[in-house]
């Protein structure tokens, strides 16, 4: 299994990795996740990362229901033969 965010990858970058999470506002936090916020690039911490993850499952979770319902509706609608 894979270790990108911890050890030498993180040796290399600057502060190893440590910073201030722009979302949260954690100081000394590894910010090593990058993510579009906003419309641009930033790297943040593992926490907020994992809530922006969460929400969009939740928003793709409850569209997906509302693309459903026409189909169960016309289903509905058919007659029926004896």
């Amino acid at each position: 299994m894979s270790k990108t965010h911890r050890g030498s990858g993180l040796r290399e970058q600057p502060s190893h990795g440590r910073g201030t999470c722009p979302i949260c506002h954690k100081e000394n936090i590894k910010v090593i996740y990058e993510q579009e916020v906003d419309g641009k690039q930033v790297k943040i911490c593992k926490y907020c990362n994992a809530a922006l993850k969460n929400k969009a499952r939740l928003n793709k979770a409850s569209a997906a229901p509302a693309t459903e319902a026409p189909a169960e509706e016309s289903a509905a609608e058919a007659p029926e033969q004896a």
